[in-house]
């Protein structure tokens, strides 16, 4: 099988939240849009998933506009539906309204079958001496492979 082709990721998202669970998310896209990302232009960074109602949205990721879209082409920062699951519905607004919790898109890819799928991630938020924790522990990852080199 074909490893997923990868077409935007979120890496702040690591840096800025404590990751829980994962989900995988299909998107309601147009034409335009698809086309646009299998060119590999999208950005996901600011943006974050919201509950409505029992739908779920993706708001403020861009997608930019399609070169040869014409007057049929897509608006770049609209909300896009998330396909998911009832069960991961209920799961996800279940913990964002009583463990504090928020729901952030992670990759954003082609799956095997060349379909447009969306990773979620379920957050906690880190605070500034965790941030500087996870920093300092990547430091020390580095430098003792670093050590482990030089010395055999």
């Amino acid at each position: 099988m074909a490893e997923p082709r990868l077409v935007a990721e979120n890496r702040k998202a690591r840096h800025d939240y404590f990751i829980d669970e994962t989900f995988e998310a299909g998107l309601v896209l147009t034409g335009t849009e698809v086309k646009a990302l299998r060119e590999g232009r999208a950005n996901i960074a600011e943006s974050y998933a919201s509950a409505e109602g029992d739908e779920f949205w993706l708001i403020n990721a861009h997608f930019p506009e399609y070169r040869q879209g014409n007057r049929f082409n897509h608006e770049p920062r609209r909300r896009r539906k998330l396909l998911l699951h009832r069960k991961e519905i209920n799961r996800l607004t279940g913990a964002i309204q009583q463990g504090g919790m928020t729901v952030v898109p992670l990759r954003l890819f082609f799956n095997n079958r060349g379909i447009a799928k969306l990773q979620l991630g379920l957050a906690r938020g880190k605070k500034l001496h965790d941030k500087r924790a996870t920093e300092r522990e990547r430091d020390w990852q580095r430098q003792k492979a670093r050590l482990l080199r030089e010395h055999s």
